[in-house]
C-alpha cells in the first residue's frame, strides 16, 4: 500500500469559506483513511494537503463537491513529496 500512496496539494476557489468546507473535507478524508490537513487562507480560498492512493484522493474530491453549500469553481492540484510521519487528518 505504501508504494501506491501519493501526496497532493490543493487550493480550492469559489464558495469555499463559511460553508463548512474544512469540516466536510476532514470527514471525507478521514472516512477514506487519508492523512493531511486543510485550512482557510486570507484571500478566501481553502488550502489542503492530503495523502493516500490516487483513487482515494479522487473519491475525497467527489465527496467534498457533494457538500450542500460548497461550490468549487476552480482547483489547483499538484503532487508533492509524501509525509511519512503524518497521522490523521486535521483542520488548521
Amino acid at each position: 500500500m505504501e508504494e501506491n500512496r501519493i501526496r497532493e496539494h490543493y487550493v480550492f476557489f469559489g464558495r469555499v469559506q463559511g460553508v463548512g468546507f474544512r469540516y466536510h473535507a476532514k470527514n471525507a478524508a478521514s472516512s477514506l483513511g487519508l492523512t493531511g490537513w486543510v485550512r482557510n487562507l486570507y484571500d478566501g480560498t481553502v488550502e489542503m494537503e492530503a495523502q493516500g492512493t490516487l483513487e482515494q484522493l479522487n473519491q475525497m474530491l467527489k465527496l467534498i463537491n457533494q457538500g450542500t453549500y460548497i461550490q468549487v469553481e476552480d482547483l489547483r492540484r499538484k503532487t508533492i513529496p509524501l509525509d511519512r510521519e503524518e497521522r490523521g487528518f486535521h483542520v488548521r
